[in-house]
């Protein structure tokens, strides 16, 4: 076991399976004391258990580590105040909380009903919310904390049949930034992860939706340089690559990283560059539409659509494709 967190308190939501469950394990090899949440929930929000979060918790304490379990429910404001004061209670402080909890209801948004929109905003965005409020009470009391959040690619890039998910991911990279802004002050930092792993959740995805999506997406981050032959290297998407780069921003090194997004799959970490303007036009007046004809194009030049309409759908303003020499 490590020390670098060695008498640091951590809440971890979704610390039961998957990539919480190994930010769980990691933080406490490294002399964190740990709070477990896990609603226990399958993967579209129902069946509620105690039992992964209990589970995590028998395994750190038989690794000689401290734990203890919380089965409360993320998205409520009681939820997230009880494992506030569980962690003051039980350990006497709070330095860190990861939040990591989620569920996905996927569905093309011209079939998606306002009860799947709304489940997943719920633990997503609101989940984060109802957690990072009262954290950041205590945190900006004692001048000191970290709180590492979980965005995706789909919120950052889109994904295809994920508009409540991307919403909610794309909500929680803003909420990061603006919390790092209003902590920043008081020692406390606020980033987040956009994760690429194996979970239970991307096991849901059928592979047809996943091809659309790496077409899509274009992967979320830039392909390391000169790879190894893919037969030489391990896939490495078991969910406990994550855990090192969250726990490293949970610890005094990273004291000066905040408002970052961090893109993390296997052996890679990268930076997420933010929105910031990219190219620009510029008159000392109103534009006409006749010149947004002309000046536009250039502004997109070399930018792709993600989502291009097939060739042969005839669309008002296409250019028309030139025929075929015969």
């Amino acid at each position: 076991m490590g020390n670098r967190l060695e008498g640091k308190v951590a809440i971890v939501t979704g610390g039961g399976r998957g990539i919480g469950r190994g930010v769980s394990h990691l933080l406490a090899e490294e002399g964190c004391r740990v709070i477990v949440n896990d609603y226990g929930v399958a993967v579209d929000g129902t069946q509620p258990s105690s039992e992964p979060a209990e589970q995590v918790v028998a395994e750190i304490k038989a690794k000689g580590g401290e734990a203890a379990a919380n089965a409360g429910d993320v998205s409520s404001v009681e939820g997230g105040e009880a494992m506030v004061k569980q962690a003051l209670d039980t350990f006497g402080r709070l330095d860190i909380l990861i939040n990591v909890a989620g569920i996905l209801r996927d569905r093309m948004i011209f079939n998606m009903t306002v009860e799947e929109w709304d489940a997943v905003i719920a633990v997503h965005l609101r989940g984060h919310f109802c957690t990072t409020k009262p954290a950041s009470v205590v945190m900006r009391q004692q001048r000191s904390g970290r709180i590492i959040n979980y965005s995706s690619v789909s919120g950052l890039r889109g994904n295809p049949g994920q508009a409540n998910y991307g919403a909610a991911k794309a909500g929680i990279a803003g909420l990061t930034r603006v919390v790092a802004r209003d902590l920043g002050r008081y020692g406390v930092t606020c980033n987040a992860i956009s994760p690429g792993a194996s979970t239970r959740m991307t096991a849901t995805v059928p592979a047809s939706a996943a091809q659309q999506r790496a077409r899509v997406a274009g992967g979320g981050a830039a392909p390391a340089p000169q790879a190894p032959p893919p037969s030489t290297v391990p896939a490495m998407r078991e969910p406990e690559y994550v855990a090192p780069m969250t726990v490293f921003l949970a610890t005094d090194a990273a004291w000066n990283i905040n408002g970052k997004v961090f893109y993390v799959s296997g052996g890679q970490v990268s930076l997420a560059y933010e929105e910031q303007p990219f190219r620009t036009i510029w008159k000392p007046g109103t534009w006409t539409l006749d010149e947004l004809d002309l000046q536009v194009p250039q502004l997109m030049q070399d930018i792709t659509n993600p989502a291009p309409p097939p060739a042969d759908l005839n669309l008002p303003g296409r250019p028309v494709a030139a025929p075929a020499a015969g």
